[in-house]
């Protein structure tokens, strides 16, 4: 069994920022952990308008504060987004945030990821594996 907080992900190389200070990832449960995906809190500010693009990941969110939009950069419709939101990125979209109020989110990606991932100038995250039994970070 694991158990974690965000209080105690806080501060330490699990909470992973934005270089350009837009969002923060929380990486509640990471590919290390062995269980097939990786689940997160994100937040992200208010104003910001953020460009993602997920080419080796299929992501889930669920958004549980805030609002905005989501723009599907692959055909061009926009969705509104509230609490109680949820998006499948399941196609591997193309994909535009614009935030009007601060959006905390919970997400899920398969695969995995390991926890060091940023978007590359693409809003694209690597393909980073770890080994299998590799990274366990286990409360016992």
């Amino acid at each position: 069994m694991i158990v974690r907080t965000t209080e105690e992900i806080t501060g330490t190389d699990r909470e992973v920022a934005d270089p350009k200070g837009n969002w923060v990832s929380k990486r509640i449960v990471l590919g290390g952990d062995g269980v097939g995906f990786s689940f997160h809190e994100t937040t992200i500010a208010a104003g910001s308008i953020n460009e993602f693009h997920y080419a080796n990941h299929v992501e889930a969110v669920w958004l549980v504060e805030g609002k905005g939009t989501l723009l599907d950069r692959e055909t061009g419709k926009i969705y509104p987004l509230r609490a109680g939101s949820m998006y499948l990125l399941d196609g591997h979209e193309r994909h535009t945030v614009t935030v009007d109020e601060q959006m905390r989110m919970l997400c899920v990606f398969n695969p995995p990821v390991v926890g060091t991932e940023v978007h590359d100038e693409n809003g694209v995250y690597p393909l980073v594996t770890v080994p299998a039994g590799e990274g366990k970070h286990r409360a016992d």
